[in-house]
């Protein structure tokens, strides 16, 4: 009975690094690396058009929502054919496609598709998995309420 308890408060303590039941990382740690690795292309603006993280930058896509939506999805912005095709699809944004994506863009594509030939317009490759699993918890931190 002592480790069902033990067990118990772990799982409670641990619940906010799961909100939404798919973030794994530190959203903390993800945004310090966010604004080390991420602005210069991307940012954060919400449907009200408030920037909520970021500055100015319209190289990449907005990344508000991405947690919850569907890969290749921004309306008006120029994907990739192979993220086009998986949006098609009906893939998702979840933990595993962005960290898999962030860290290696084109080979991710190239194995998700099965395709030797698709190409990622990204080039800058997440260093570390740590850091894109942090990434990923501070942008789903920016999910729009439903």
């Amino acid at each position: 009975m002592k480790h069902f308890g033990f067990a118990a408060a772990l799982a409670l303590l641990s619940a906010p690094a799961f909100a939404g039941g798919h973030a794994s990382g530190d959203a903390a740690a993800g945004e310090e690396a966010f604004n080390r690795q991420c602005v210069a292309c991307h940012v954060v603006v919400n449907d009200a058009g408030e920037t909520l993280a970021g500055r100015n930058a319209q190289t990449g896509p907005n990344l508000y929502n991405v947690t919850a939506r569907g890969i290749g999805t921004v309306e008006d912005f120029r994907y990739s054919d192979g993220l086009v095709e998986l949006g098609e699809a009906g893939e998702m944004w979840t933990e595993e496609h962005f960290v898999g994506y962030v860290q290696d863009p084109t080979g991710w594509l190239r194995e998700t598709l099965d395709d030797r030939r698709a190409r990622g317009k990204m080039a800058f490759q997440v260093r570390s998995e740590e850091d894109a699993l942090n990434l990923y918890a501070y942008l789903a931190t920016f999910e729009a309420a439903e």
